[in-house]
């Protein structure tokens, strides 16, 4: 009996470090980056690397965003680009483009899939790209999008990834889901790519070399959501590092209300749950060829979703209230410092105080989470993407 109980005990405390170690992890990072953090690209090494972009701008079922994309991209302050957009199970007829770098694909079969449809609009290129970027229907970009990723090719890196603000804030649920990208950005983006790790991708703003993006994904099949996920993980499993700049810019739609919510989550738990193992592979290939990118970036990908480490946390913590004082105490501590974290990805940031003012909602936020968890078995049936409304608001005056 006493051995058995002393398994258990082991047990208990495994399954608390596993889990508990993550409320540290972001303070620990942030730590590096202030002791280690790599120097920033300057715009002086872009001069005179005009790239050859094919702008890949995604659709499904719905176009109605697609003309306010299309005008921002043509606000450009480059030229040498095409634009590719994909509208998939989609009504075209109300589409109509004068600028002859606007080329309108509309397959002829449903492709159900965002690799499908990257993969169509480049067997239909033009003319040979050397980068491509990927840009949502739903997302407007920044004049200085494509001379800010020049910045990091123009250095040598093939992947990089921009910084996606909220487009609108108009709703608790989408200022909350702007807090949630605002920490992700920072940690995921800023914080990993200083300490000499790589930027996780975030489904667009991102920019690759078309020979990279074809390598890692022509022979893949990937459906349903979670595309980024596998890219990410093929580009840092062949010893490239992705780049991250928070000038390069997007604005993306957040989710505007709890239905949307729902939906939108239940897929993207589902395909932590299809894709954390790559954690291992990337952790297990960094170890052998004692290489700290894949290590790190193995680590990050291990990491579950915010509201269930945060649960599964204070479980753990109100459990060791009846256990131990010591594990309470250490349960405290992690709080305090994930807190810490999150409020210094904020203050990074610099949001305005519709972003704070939301923050008493983030009990609600998680329980709609909760539900989307109930869902992910038929996260993928649910929908192929998050359905917008063609409300907009002018991402300068966020």
């Amino acid at each position: 009996m006493e051995v058995a109980a002393e398994i258990l005990k082991d047990i208990w405390i495994i399954l608390q470090i596993l889990i508990g170690y993550n409320l540290f992890l972001p303070f620990l990072l942030f730590l590096l980056y202030l002791i280690i953090r790599k120097p920033r690209a300057t715009n002086k090494t872009a001069t005179g690397n005009k790239y050859d972009y094919a702008i890949i701008v995604t659709a499904y079922e719905q176009t109605t965003l697609l003309p306010s994309v299309v005008e921002s991209i043509l606000k450009l302050n480059y030229t040498n680009y095409m634009v590719y957009i994909v509208a998939d199970k989609c009504d075209i007829s109300e589409l109509h483009f004068t600028d002859r770098r606007i080329v309108v694909l509309r397959p002829p079969e449903t492709l159900g899939s965002n690799t499908r449809s990257h993969f169509y609009a480049i067997n239909n290129f033009v003319r040979k790209h050397e980068l491509l970027t990927i840009i949502d229907s739903d997302n407007l970009v920044d004049p200085e999008y494509l001379n800010e990723l020049n910045v990091y090719f123009s250095k040598g890196f093939s992947a990089v990834q921009g910084l996606r603000k909220a487009k609108n804030l108009d709703t608790m649920y989408a200022c909350l889901d702007a807090a949630r990208d605002i920490y992700y950005h920072f940690y995921d983006g800023e914080v990993l790519f200083r300490i000499g790790s790589s930027a996780t991708l975030a489904g667009s703003g991102m920019a690759f070399q078309t020979s990279l993006y074809r390598e890692c994904l022509e022979h893949r099949d990937v459906t349903g959501a979670g595309f980024d996920k596998v890219l990410q993980m093929e580009i840092v499993k062949r010893g490239y590092r992705i780049a991250f700049t928070e000038k390069a810019i997007v604005y993306d739609q957040k989710t505007a209300a709890s239905d949307q919510l729902v939906k939108q989550r239940a897929r993207w738990i589902n395909t932590w749950f299809r894709y954390f193992r790559y954690g291992f592979v990337l952790l297990f290939k960094g170890i052998i060829h004692f290489d700290w990118n894949r290590i790190l970036f193995g680590i990050i990908l291990l990491r579950p979703p915010l509201f269930i480490f945060l649960l599964l946390s204070a479980k753990f913590a109100f459990a060791s209230l009846f256990v131990s004082l010591t594990a309470l105490l250490v349960w405290f501590a992690g709080f305090v410092c994930f807190v810490a974290s999150f409020f210094i990805a904020l203050m990074h940031a610099k949001p305005g105080n519709e972003i704070y003012d939301s923050l008493w909602g983030i009990p609600k936020f998680i329980f709609f989470q909760v539900l989307a968890l109930m869902k992910i078995k038929k996260a993928n049936q649910i929908s192929v993407a998050t359905r917008h409304s063609a409300t907009q608001a002018d991402p300068k005056q966020k």
